[in-house]
């Protein structure tokens, strides 16, 4: 979402000048690089934590959840983390080119594009659906506070043991990242849904960390709900690792596009020691090789993919070997993989089916509540 201005942004057509520091390195702080829709985003935040500091407590927080001043507290920490690691993340890319993924070569710009390799023309696509994104966003965030008690939760006096805390949000990781793989994958594999949603993401064929969230904004809608939401409402986390799980998930949505694959990137560090556990430069592939490169769909951990067969190394030959993972090593340089019946557009949103058909029953069991303990 943040993203460089369309007309003359400082990096969007061409790499900086040499010998910058890396402190004069920094992408532009605009939602979608517009004033407009940071304007808009700004109002939005700034209303929800209006109504919460100046209407009455009893009218806008809900019972069994966090009070709306924190919801609104945690919107906009997870918009400013958003840019700031945005920002870390291409100033990485910008000052160590020796930890890019893709070599020069493939950043080589050809006619209108910019360095994603997008055009004029779907760039200022991704601009009005950044704007819906926004709204939807909004709507979704709000409305989940309204309509299920609990979803947030509230801070309370009793605290799991730290091992606990840890399997429950380890666990909920899991559930959040099985919902999202199949999601991505039918994404892929369903003919419509590849053309009229999931496409304008892989219109960035060299991502950086500006890409991340620059979707058709039904694609980030549904990873909203069947990964965040459906993840909470299913193993609902606490106050903390709610907290935390959110900011995690920005950290490493940002580095999957960063372009460098290397211990700069703080989240893929943090969960190096999970079985089977992915770095940026697989993801990296998935966007290389456009749709017929149906590779790496997983978020957080990566355990997914291997179960399923969709893991390649993608460069990991051409990194250094400290940064990529014994997954690789062992994989090697393989060929593409052999499709299955998983891959049949009739198969392939069953999983998300499946979750969504658990996610009803326990809100109908629990009558419109996330229930925690």
């Amino acid at each position: 979402m943040t993203t460089q201005s369309k007309e003359a942004g400082v990096y969007y057509f061409a790499y900086p000048a040499d010998g910058l520091s890396f402190g004069d390195h920094f992408s532009s702080l605009l939602f979608s690089g517009e004033w407009s829709l940071t304007l808009l985003e700004l109002g939005s935040l700034a209303g929800i934590s209006a109504a919460a500091v100046l209407l009455p407590p009893e009218k806008v927080n809900v019972p069994g959840s966090m009070p709306l001043k924190e919801v609104a507290a945690l919107l906009w920490t997870k918009a400013a983390v958003t840019r700031l690691y945005n920002t870390y993340l291409e100033a990485v890319f910008f000052s160590f080119p020796q930890y890019r993924i893709q070599p020069p070569r493939e950043h080589a710009l050809k006619a209108k594009k910019d360095l994603c390799g997008r055009q004029l023309q779907e760039l200022q696509t991704l601009v009005r659906h950044d704007c819906m994104t926004l709204i939807s966003q909004v709507v979704l965030n709000v409305g989940l506070y309204y309509a299920l008690p609990g979803y947030y939760p509230v801070s309370s006096g009793m605290v799991a043991p730290m091992h606990q805390r840890a399997l429950r949000l380890l666990g909920n990781h899991y559930l959040l990242s099985f919902g999202m793989y199949w999601m991505h994958r039918s994404l892929h594999v369903i003919p419509c849904l590849w053309e009229r949603i999931h496409s304008y993401h892989h219109w960035a064929r060299h991502p950086l960390s500006r890409n991340t969230y620059q979707d058709h904004w039904l694609d980030n809608l549904a990873n909203a709900v069947v990964g965040h939401s459906w993840a909470q409402i299913l193993l609902p986390l606490d106050r903390g690792c709610f907290w935390f799980s959110h900011i995690l998930r920005i950290f490493e949505s940002l580095e999957k596009h960063s372009g460098v694959s290397c211990y700069f990137n703080l989240a893929h560090s943090l969960q190096r020691w999970l079985p089977f556990a992915q770095m940026p430069h697989h993801h990296d592939w998935h966007h290389e090789g456009h749709k017929g490169c149906n590779y790496t769909f997983c978020a957080l951990g990566g355990i997914w993919d291997c179960i399923f067969g969709t893991r390649k190394a993608g460069r990991a030959h051409e990194l250094r070997q400290e940064h990529t993972t014994s997954y690789d090593k062992a994989q090697g340089a393989k060929p593409g993989r052999a499709k299955s019946v998983l891959d049949r557009p009739s198969i392939s949103m069953l999983p998300v089916l499946g979750v969504g058909a658990a996610v009803a029953l326990k809100l109908r069991e629990n009558r419109m509540t996330v229930l925690h303990g």
